[in-house]
C-alpha cells in the first residue's frame, strides 16, 4: 500500500514538473516586497509628498519616479532569477524549459500592454494613473500566468486589482496602495510561499 502512495506521489510530482513554473522561489517574492517598500519610500519622501519643496522641474521629477520604477523593477526581476535558477538546481531541474517560456510568454503580454499605457499616462503627466495601472496590469499578468505556476499567484493576482482599482478610486492614497500591492503582499505572499512550498523540500 505505502508503495502504491509512494509511486502515485511521484507520477504527480513528474506531472507538476511537467506541466507548471515550480521553481518560483517564495524568497524572491519577499526581497522583490522589501525592494519595492524603499522604492516607494525614495519616491514619496523625495518627490510626492510635497513636489514644491524640490527644485526639479515637472518633466525632471517624472523621470526620476520612471527612474525610480526601473530601478525597482529591475532589482526585483534579478531577486526572482537568482532565487527560482537555486531553487531550479536544488531540484535538479532546468530553469529555463518549455513551461518556464510558458509562464514567461503569457505573464508578458498584459505586462507590455500595461507598460505601454502606463508610459502614455507617465508623458501625459499622470502619476496617479500611472500608479493603478501598473496595479491592475501586474495583477492580470499574474492571473494570466497562474495556470502554469502556483495556485496563490492566482490570488495574488485578483489582489493587485482589487488594490489597482482603490488607486484610481482614492487617488491621493494611490502611493500607499501600490506599496502595499507590491510591497506588503508580495512580502506576505513570498513568506508564505517559502513555508508552504520551499522549506519542505530543503
Amino acid at each position: 500500500m505505502n508503495k502504491q502512495l509512494e509511486d502515485i506521489k511521484a507520477i504527480r510530482e513528474m506531472m507538476e514538473k511537467s506541466s507548471k513554473f515550480i521553481s518560483l522561489s517564495g524568497l524572491s517574492g519577499i526581497l522583490a516586497g522589501i525592494t519595492a517598500i524603499l522604492g516607494a519610500a525614495f519616491a514619496y519622501f523625495y518627490l510626492l509628498r510635497d513636489p514644491s519643496l524640490t527644485d526639479y522641474t515637472r518633466n525632471q521629477e517624472l523621470i526620476i519616479l520612471f527612474l525610480d520604477a526601473l530601478v525597482v523593477l529591475f532589482i526585483s526581476i534579478g531577486f526572482g532569477i537568482y532565487f527560482s535558477w537555486r531553487k531550479a538546481q536544488k531540484q535538479n531541474q532546468n530553469l529555463f524549459n518549455r513551461v518556464t517560456m510558458r509562464t514567461l510568454y503569457n505573464l508578458s503580454i498584459p505586462l507590455i500592454a500595461g507598460g505601454i499605457m502606463c508610459t502614455i499616462f507617465l508623458l501625459r503627466g499622470d502619476v496617479r494613473m500611472v500608479i493603478a495601472g501598473t496595479l491592475v496590469f501586474y495583477g492580470l499578468a499574474l492571473i494570466n500566468a497562474s495556470k502554469y505556476t502556483f495556485e496563490e499567484v492566482h490570488y495574488l493576482g485578483i489582489t493587485e486589482i482589487i488594490l489597482g482599482i482603490a488607486a484610481a478610486i482614492f487617488e491621493r492614497n494611490g502611493i500607499l496602495f501600490w506599496t502595499i500591492g507590491f510591497g506588503v503582499c508580495h512580502i506576505i505572499y513570498g513568506f508564505l510561499m517559502y513555508k508552504k512550498y520551499d522549506l519542505k523540500k530543503e
